[in-house]
């Protein structure tokens, strides 16, 4: 047997998932949002500096509503985890046997005989910081989160919804009328949330054509709506 075959089996995992969701949270609201806001405008108003104030002002807001979100809800990932490690500790300190107890059955759920789920739980449980380590992981389903993690979430996810609201509303910048820059923003941004729509689900396993036709598509009947309110609302 070729002692090389192990090299032939490469396993692809994402390396950074939580950085990856929150650019996917942050653009996809950034692309959507300011893009509804441009066109329900666009159907209400004719001049384009009437909506590149108000899309600065939605991408602001937004901006820094959707990363004050994402830092706490790192920060409450953080505080769930401090508060059942300390739960951990002290069911390891003061109910040994019933932490014992636990730990074989998992072993036994995945299959050790009864003699290796005594020797392995008696092995770790010598330890009690890679004890309550390895109950937080396997009986809670809790990785240790970064400590850095609620400022990164914010800034990613700010960041990200600012790159992605820029993007409907340029058009607006440069063409006065306002019917005529939603026609380059509509192009503009359709194109973008099918790139977009693609390469996100390229990355989390979804059919990418599939995903990118449902992104474009969400974004179009949101604009379409807005636009459509706007203009009932001036027709009365």
């Amino acid at each position: 047997m070729d002692s090389h075959l192990h090299h032939d089996h490469i396993e692809n995992h994402l390396r950074s998932p939580d950085f990856l969701r929150d650019i996917v949270i942050g653009m996809s609201d950034g692309l959507t949002v300011p893009f509804a806001l441009a066109a329900g405008l666009s159907g209400a108003v004719s001049n384009s500096t009437i909506i590149v104030i108000a899309g600065i002002a939605e991408i602001c807001a937004g901006s820094i509503a959707m990363g004050l979100g994402g830092y706490l809800s790192g920060k409450t990932e953080q505080d769930h985890y401090k508060s059942e490690i300390k739960r951990e500790y002290h069911e390891v300190e003061h109910l040994r046997e019933v932490e014992i107890s636990e730990t074989k059955e998992f072993f036994a759920n995945i299959g050790l005989s009864p003699a290796v789920q005594e020797q392995a739980t008696q092995e770790i449980a010598q330890d009690k910081d890679r004890w309550v380590d390895f109950m937080m992981k396997y009986e809670l389903g809790l990785e240790k989160p970064d400590p850095k993690r609620a400022t990164k979430s914010a800034l990613n996810i700010g960041l990200s919804y600012v790159a992605g609201g820029i993007i409907p509303l340029s058009p607006y910048f440069f063409i006065d009328t306002s019917l005529e820059a939603l026609e380059v923003s509509v192009l503009a941004t359709l194109i973008c949330l099918f790139i977009f729509g693609y390469f996100k689900s390229r990355i989390t396993g979804v059919p990418a054509l599939k995903g990118a036709l449902q992104v474009t598509l969400i974004g179009a009947m949101a604009a379409a709506a807005a636009f459509g309110v706007a203009r009932l609302f001036e027709a009365h």
